[in-house]
């Protein structure tokens, strides 16, 4: 790996990554919602693969770095696609309703966005993305590691698409409204989307770690994955449920939080009482 070459395309991408995210705060300000900014992630980070592709041509093995490319294009354009059409003629998404009621209305409010909305994702966005960075740049073709990720990749789209499909199915007929979606992937796992996510970022990582340098990015997955599953992806969105879904308790207990696994047949119930439903 040219570690000059490597440099200068960290430097760029990390303009790049700002750049897109500070475009979806002047939407999200016009608009005065900032559930837009789950849009742009997607689109994000297929800015940094494609900014990678061109400034590693000469570096980095061809068919890699095409390789690389194209796998997050697919994975972020489909992503960003399915939240636009998922938010339209939504209001602001609870998550950030909560999270900016925090901070006193006005111009207050507005930087407290920008900061802990916007330039934490942008921040996010490049560290997670530095093993398709990597991967641009190493100059050996695919090997058995990387084509290991790409099947990892496969499996992890498929997880989301699948779900993500599944779960608008259900949503669109009128007799499950207020029911709790326990069917398809979602009778083995209550978040196929966020496994799926953690399978692909994974399966991305692999495409660097045929190289001994690739594994010094092992940090970008591990932080994606507990994010999803620890952080800001699964616990926030459970939260929210658990107040406003009957019936969460019982399904919580009998399926799995993150993993794909049969679901239990004499589930364990819940230690806390449920929470109170809200009409």
């Amino acid at each position: 790996m040219n570690a000059g070459a490597f440099g200068l395309n960290l430097a760029v991408t990390a303009a790049v990554t700002l750049a897109v995210l500070l475009a979806a705060f002047a939407v999200g300000l016009r608009t005065g919602r900032h559930r837009g900014v789950d849009v742009a992630w997607g689109l994000a980070f297929t800015a940094v693969a494609l900014t990678g592709y061109a400034l590693s041509a000469g570096y980095g093995d061809p068919g890699r770095r095409l390789l690389a490319t194209v796998l997050v294009a697919v994975w972020g354009l489909r992503l960003s696609a399915h939240l636009w059409w998922r938010a339209r003629g939504e209001p602001e998404d609870p998550r950030y309703a909560r999270m900016l009621a925090r901070a006193p209305e006005g111009a207050a409010r507005t930087r407290y966005a920008l900061r802990t909305v916007y330039l934490l994702q942008a921040a996010l966005v490049w560290f997670v993305s530095l093993p398709v960075q990597a991967a641009q740049y190493l100059p050996g073709p695919p090997g058995p590691v990387a084509w290991t990720g790409t099947a990892l990749w496969a499996v992890g789209l498929s997880f989301e698409t699948v779900g993500d499909r599944q779960l608008a199915r259900f949503k669109a007929d009128p007799a499950n409204r207020g029911r709790i979606m326990d069917r398809g992937l979602w009778r083995w796992t209550r978040h196929p989307n966020y496994f799926g996510d953690a399978c692909v970022w994974w399966g991305l990582f692999l495409l660097a770690a045929d190289a001994a340098v690739g594994w010094a990015f092992v940090p970008s997955p591990l932080l994606m994955t507990y994010l999803l599953a620890f952080g800001s992806g699964k616990p926030m969105l459970e939260r929210h449920l658990s107040a406003r879904r009957p019936g969460w308790a019982e399904y919580a207990a009998r399926t799995s939080g993150f993993l794909p696994l049969p679901p239990r047949r004499h589930p364990t119930p819940p230690t806390a009482p449920p929470a109170r439903h809200h009409p």
